[in-house]
């Protein structure tokens, strides 16, 4: 088993060049050799260059996972330029203040996904931003948006037109730009609201990202042999991080999934002889639950990670004795640092079920107290975490930075956890006020802030109740304004929600109260209302 010891992309698709026609990734009727796959970013490189788009940018990419999205991200990384994913079922106001904020020169959009178009999305609420821009008003940085699918038109780039246009850009140009790249500049920002309910940029270096994925697949022994089914969004840490990138560093084959779907997958493990798949419980309890399961032939399964959100106690049994993996871990991660603790290569399942693992090489953890001292084993405390995959920081925002990194470098992740005996890491809370539903962060400060803008809204608290499919789903307790008129029920809510906010963050109850409990300032206490739930 060998892993690349590459800390840029350049340097990596280079290296893994020499795989040749082994199939970097397949999706559908669409195979990519490793040789080719470096021709083929490397087209889309020019095709950036040919655009304007320079080494230091940042391009937005909004799409699903498919061969295209590999392409124009690495396209826009072998060059210097950082990668701004947008989640799938961001609304358009969310994904316009992301464009915004990172500046993003240009875009890469998939319009029709799940029956949304994303471009008409963009428009409509870019203008209300107000102001001119060159392709959507009120985004004047966005000089260039390629559409995916169709043919472009109100001033979009077809992917095919894109292409052509990088035969104007000489192939010593990315050659230059390439060899410019180093292991310090920006890979990608990838944005997460956080408690403030405003976005914040992750910022991650090209040795940063590669060592993330480095360790990843390290811990999960990962070979050209294997052949990676992603189903974690590309948009995400986990599908980018620990899905593509971890596979180029080992050689492995992508099989990108748009979307999860129990049969399809199903099929595909089968047909494919799939052999990773990692994903979040969800995943695993509806191919568990499948009226079918036993018709399919899912002997390849070898290695699967269930995180990102409470599993049931039995799951891990379930996907060993009934699913077939050889193999089930658990991690620890966040965007800050997505791949900090993995299970131990062996672990028992119980010990498993219970822990995220150690640290992996690199990267320190600590649990303190609220004084900072170290909270000892089986002791809950806060988790830091300190080392290369630590983000650099928040982009352009160095008070948030500055509120979470500490002058030692500890990063003070919000999250409550425990060390056993063996150094393994148990997650137990949060100080934070996030949720996680199907796998997807929930910051009940951006849905409150959603909510605020509705005419009839005086207040609202949103928390996270359990759920048997999901985990995790939220409840928003609204106030009123005392004359307001009419008085919105909690279908209209819920209406104005989805105006704003991905599918995911919209809360699954809205609970008219009169007030709310709240201590002796005035502040809502959320943990009363959890208790009520």
């Amino acid at each position: 088993m060998t892993v690349s010891e590459a800390t840029t992309v350049p340097a990596l698709l280079t290296e893994m060049a020499a795989l040749g026609d082994h199939p970097a990734i397949v999706d559908g009727d669409v195979t990519i050799g490793y040789a080719e796959l470096r021709d083929r970013v490397e087209d889309v490189a020019r095709a950036y260059l040919a655009q304007g788009v320079a080494p230091g940018d940042r391009i937005g990419l909004w799409a699903p996972n498919r061969y295209e999205f590999i392409l124009a991200m690495l396209g826009a990384q072998l060059v210097g330029i950082a990668v701004v994913p947008l989640n799938t079922r961001f609304t358009g106001h969310e994904a316009a203040e992301i464009l915004a904020r990172s500046r993003a020169t240009a875009l890469v959009l998939a319009d029709g996904f799940l029956g949304k178009s994303y471009s008409e999305m963009l428009r409509d609420a870019a203008a209300e931003r107000g102001g001119d821009g060159p392709v959507f008003p009120g985004l004047p940085h966005l000089r260039t948006v390629v559409c995916l699918d169709g043919d472009g038109a109100g001033g979009l780039l077809s992917w095919d037109a894109f292409l052509a246009g990088g035969g104007a850009v000489a192939p010593s140009r990315v050659a230059e730009a390439a060899a410019a790249v180093g292991p310090d500049d920006i890979m990608d920002v990838l944005f997460t609201s956080g408690t403030t309910g405003v976005p914040k940029g992750v910022l991650s270096a090209h040795r940063q990202t590669l060592s993330v994925a480095r360790a990843w697949g390290l811990g999960a022994r990962l070979t050209p042999e294997d052949r990676y089914a992603v189903v974690n969004p590309f948009f995400h840490g986990f599908g980018y991080k620990a899905g593509m990138i971890t596979s180029l560093m080992a050689g492995t084959t992508i099989y990108p999934l748009a979307v999860f779907d129990a049969d399809r997958l199903l099929d595909l493990v089968q047909s494919a002889r799939i052999s990773v798949l990692p994903g979040v419980p969800t995943i695993f309890t509806s191919l568990l639950d499948h009226p079918r399961l036993s018709e399919y032939d899912l002997s390849s399964l070898r290695f699967a990670i269930a995180g990102a959100t409470a599993a049931p106690a039995t799951l891990f049994h379930d996907m060993v004795n009934v699913l077939g993996f050889e193999t089930v871990a658990q991690a620890y991660g966040l965007t800050e640092c997505v791949v900090a603790t993995l299970s131990r290569p062996g672990e028992s399942l119980e010990h498993t079920a219970q822990t995220t693992g150690p640290a992996v090489e690199g990267v320190e953890i600590r649990v303190v107290d609220e004084e900072g001292n170290d909270a000892g084993v089986d002791v809950d405390g806060e988790i830091l975490l300190r080392g290369p995959n630590v983000m650099l920081g928040y982009f352009e925002d160095p008070a948030a930075t500055d509120a979470v990194l500490d002058a030692d470098g500890w990063f003070h992740t919000g999250d409550v956890g425990r060390l056993d005996e063996h150094g393994c890491l148990k997650i137990t809370d949060r100080l934070k006020d996030m949720f996680i539903v199907g796998g997807f962060n929930v910051y009940p400060a951006e849905v409150e802030n959603a909510l605020r803008k509705h005419p009839a809204v005086n207040e609202s608290a949103v928390i996270g109740v359990d759920d048997d499919r999901l985990g995790t789903v939220g409840r928003a307790y609204v106030l009123l304004l005392h004359n307001a008129e009419p008085r919105p029920d909690a279908a209209e809510l819920e209406t104005f929600c989805r105006r704003h906010l991905a599918n995911f963050k919209v809360p699954r109850e809205f609970v008219l109260v009169e007030d709310f409990p709240r201590n002796a300032t005035g502040k809502i206490l959320k943990s009363e209302l959890r208790d009520r739930a």
